[in-house]
């Protein structure tokens, strides 16, 4: 601890503010509640007298509170702060804590109860504690489950420390949410100005030249290796070291299914698609890289494959079950250890080498072409001569249009024509369409396409917190129908419009909940629905226009029904977003 002179007033507020601006956090996203009071008057202050202070977000719902530091945290790869309301805010936001842990975000969420339920002394905290806000054990015991690290800060003199452990433990690998249970009691209580020493980065890990140079061997030895990886682009670097590695040894690069960042480019001669399936039978190594489940079932075992494992925490404390099969581990830094290995890329057999050169060419080239006829055919089955199809929302309603629908593959192609060369990021909360959206968005950058994790309902905020990080680039949400309706709309709108972050919205229409709809269709063929028709829980035809939810806060919005209104409405929406509206375009899908 450092010492500092006492400002008259000083409180736990104040010691909580100053603990999160040595923690290194740029912002602090807060959904209200009672508690904050403290915090509230020690940021007044700074802002009055010009002292510095990590910048407040005043945001309305705790998912897009939790939701907003994903975004930002995905980018800035650095703990942010989050303000929840005691035990039911942070049960409301809990969702989107699983999902940062689940992305590997590391974040500071903070909530309060209280301690002396107004019979202690001080000032009285309110009844509300008394009568509705209290658990039982405590929030932090409600947090254990899914965050990394859950506690209490116990006094003041320990709460500015607390703070920044929380947050040295957050950005630390496995990187993850951390929480803090902080009274209102102590944020009330007087502090005597000790504050916490400023956190500094995390240290590098390596892998050893003792447990490199094997490696090294068997990849020299293979005859047919294959790269598979989930989340290589989340690490800073990560991207580009994979990149180098890969091209060093010539090895083809699955990403499948369960890819949920930009890992490696798909236009690259080496990027080998997302079916691992083949690779089962023929690969003879497979290096796992940041690949958490690379296999399904898990029990599903490479015929003769040995498997070696590059990932800094390869066995996932969060994850409930997990099946690697390793024969080797790397736990070093991932990139450190990527670029120790493409060092070691000497001596090759030039004839196995090129052998699978010309095998990954032809199965690239196949790809491309496969694509390309998937999008001609797309093109050709939504197409109509029937009027623009783009209609106004305020005009009419979803689906009542001239046109039948487009093809979800026209959309995704169509959205990689026009971000080309513009730097974007897409965001994606799809579920059925997820392939498709991966498959022809074809991105080729890093921090290009992140997939939201967790349950859905986060996506709207995700993608408002990657672009308060990425600056001008501009953002992308691609969204399913049913998806988007579990977000917080209205509250998400607000926080666009109130701190000028403007996304595009593209929502995949298809008017049901398809996932839900085919698993009922695998679980039971010719049960009694498929006999009568009766399918439940899945119809959404009967929700209202959903562009139209943007509207009041006077956004741009479209709705198109035909694949000759698709470019242009898209064309349009970018502009207004780049004018700095945030636009939603409502397309009603085939599928």
């Amino acid at each position: 601890m450092t010492h500092s002179d006492n400002r008259p007033g000083a409180d736990g507020g104040d010691a909580f503010v100053a603990a999160f601006r040595a923690a290194g956090a740029d912002y602090l996203f807060c959904s209200s509640g009672s508690e904050w009071a403290p915090v509230w008057e020690s940021l007044a202050r700074r802002h009055r007298d010009g002292d510095p202070a990590p910048t407040y977000l005043d945001l309305t719902h705790e998912t897009v509170a939790v939701g907003m530091a994903t975004g930002y945290g995905l980018l800035a790869r650095r703990p942010q702060g989050v303000l929840l309301h005691a035990a039911p805010g942070l049960l409301q936001g809990s969702m989107a804590v699983h999902g940062a842990l689940l992305a590997g975000v590391p974040m500071v969420v903070a909530s309060s109860e209280s301690t002396t339920y107004g019979d202690g002394d001080g000032q009285d905290p309110g009844g509300q504690w008394y009568r509705n806000l209290s658990i039982v054990g405590g929030p932090h015991h409600v947090a254990q489950p899914f965050t990394k690290w859950a506690n209490e800060a116990a006094g003041i003199h320990t709460l500015p420390t607390m703070i920044t452990r929380a947050a040295e433990l957050a950005w630390r690998a496995p990187a993850g949410p951390a929480y803090l249970n902080v009274p209102l009691e102590i944020l009330l209580e007087e502090w005597d100005g000790r504050e916490a020493k400023p956190v500094v980065p995390p240290g590098a890990t390596h892998s050893s030249p003792e447990e490199v140079d094997p490696v090294a061997r068997m990849i020299r030895e293979a005859e047919n290796p294959v790269i598979v990886t989930e989340t290589a682009g989340r690490e800073a670097g990560g991207f580009e070291a994979l990149l180098a590695f890969a091209e060093a040894w010539q090895i083809p690069v699955v990403e499948p299914d369960s890819a949920v960042c930009a890992n490696f480019p798909r236009t690259h001669p080496l990027h080998a698609g997302s079916d691992i399936g083949p690779w089962m039978d023929e690969a003879d190594l497979i290096l796992l890289v940041n690949c958490r489940a690379p296999f399904y079932p898990p029990s599903r075992k490479p015929s003769k494959a040995k498997i070696v494992v590059i990932d800094q925490v390869p066995q996932r404390p969060h994850i409930v079950y997990q099946v690697l099969f390793a024969d080797v581990y790397l736990e070093g830094n991932v990139a450190n250890t990527l670029r120790q290995l493409a060092k070691r890329a000497k001596d090759l057999d030039e004839a196995a080498v090129s052998s699978r050169r010309a095998a990954q060419a032809e199965r690239h080239t196949a790809e491309g072409e496969a694509i390309a006829a998937a999008e001609a055919k797309a093109a050709a089955a939504t197409k109509t001569a029937a009027g623009s199809g783009a209609v106004a929302e305020t005009k009419t309603t979803a689906g009542s249009g001239a046109g039948g629908g487009v093809d979800p593959v026209l959309v995704a192609a169509t959205l990689r024509e026009l971000l080309a060369g513009r730097d974007g990021i897409v965001v994606d909360e799809t579920i059925t369409h997820s392939r498709v959206v991966k498959r022809h968005l074809r991105t080729d950058a890093p921090d290009s396409y992140f997939y939201v994790q967790g349950g859905l309902g986060q996506g709207i905020a995700v993608a408002l917190g990657v672009k308060l990080a990425a600056g001008e680039r501009p953002v992308v949400l691609t969204v399913g129908d049913g998806a988007f309706t579990y977000n917080p709309v209205i509250q998400s709108y607000d926080a666009a419009r109130s701190y000028d972050l403007p996304v595009l919205i593209v929502i995949f229409n298809n008017r049901v909940y398809k996932s839900m709809n085919l698993n009922h269709r695998r679980f039971y063929p010719e049960g009694a629905a498929a006999e009568t028709g009766e399918w439940l829980g899945t119809d959404l035809h009967r929700l209202p226009r959903l562009a139209a939810f943007a509207e009041p806060f006077g956004m741009h919005t479209e709705t198109v029904d035909t694949a000759d209104a698709l470019t242009p409405a898209l064309e349009r929406a970018l502009k207004a977003v780049a004018q700095g509206t945030t636009a939603v375009v409502d397309v009603l899908v085939t599928r």
